[in-house]
């Protein structure tokens, strides 16, 4: 299977759809994969009719399973090229959580290392019942960058991110719910159509309005010393003057649902 289309991409009514393509290897992402992901999230931002980004993993036993521990020896053998990789991950992970549009991750199965990683940087999370969750660096001696150990501070507790870190253990959904990994566990039978109705709410709504708190929670998970709430004034301004706030308001009196255009 080529690189590329272990990455598959779609655009349908408002949802942009990303889904790790390796199942042979539980969706184990290679530097290619990382590469593609990135360019596709970038496309997908760029892109208006896209409000909404959903990432899953195909063949339902895993999300991401972790890195593709089968091409360390050609991507990961050297430390100049342990380094690039590193970066090539910590870049895809700063697009998808710097992304402007809301971001969902639908986890079945395996969600490990990378996988883990990249869920965290998703807005919404949700699994199946049989969902596993794990940071298993401490037991392949690799290092853990500081910006994945940040995100997993912003979603669980100091003592729960310290024990996923230093045991390496795998996790049960109700566990990872518990500690906030996750929003919900929804049935395998009904996860696909809960993530789906979500999406559609999403991209529903008022996308300026959406864009506006997306950008608010941006700034938000800044460091306070570099959190400036100024940033975030043009967007609120930008859905007072819209089409979409007069819109919305003609919308509520009629007794009718809004069509938001974005403008």
């Amino acid at each position: 299977m080529e690189e590329e289309s272990k990455i598959l991409s779609s655009v349908e009514n408002g949802v942009g759809r990303l889904i790790f393509n390796n199942p042979q290897r539980r969706n184990a992402m290679s530097l290619e994969m990382w590469e593609t992901t990135s360019r596709t999230l970038e496309a997908f931002d760029q892109n208006p009719e896209v409000r909404v980004i959903v990432l899953s993993g195909a063949g339902g036993k895993a999300f991401v399973s972790g890195a593709d521990i089968s091409k360390f020896e050609s991507e990961r053998a050297s430390v100049e090229q342990t380094l690039h990789y590193n970066e090539v991950t910590a870049e895809t992970s700063r697009v998808l959580q710097g992304t402007a549009k809301p971001t969902i991750a639908m986890i079945k199965g395996f969600c490990m290392g990378g996988g883990l990683a990249i869920s965290l940087c998703c807005d919404m999370r949700y699994c199946t019942p049989e969902s596993v969750f794990g940071l298993p660096a401490a037991k392949l001696g690799v290092g853990y960058g500081f910006e994945g150990i940040r995100r997993l501070l912003e979603i669980t507790s100091p003592s729960y991110a310290r024990e996923i870190c230093f045991t390496g253990k795998r996790y049960s959904a109700e566990e990872a719910l518990h500690m906030q990994l996750v929003n919900r566990i929804l049935a395998e039978s009904e996860i696909e159509q809960f993530v789906d109705e979500t999406a559609t709410t999403i991209a529903e709504n008022a996308p300026l309005t959406v864009g506006s708190l997306k950008q608010i929670f941006i700034e938000l998970a800044k460091n306070p010393t570099q959190r400036d709430p100024e940033r975030c004034k043009p967007y609120i301004e930008q859905c007072f003057s819209s089409q979409d706030y007069i819109e919305g308001r003609q919308a509520f009196l009629e007794k009718r649902k809004p069509q938001f255009k974005g403008n």
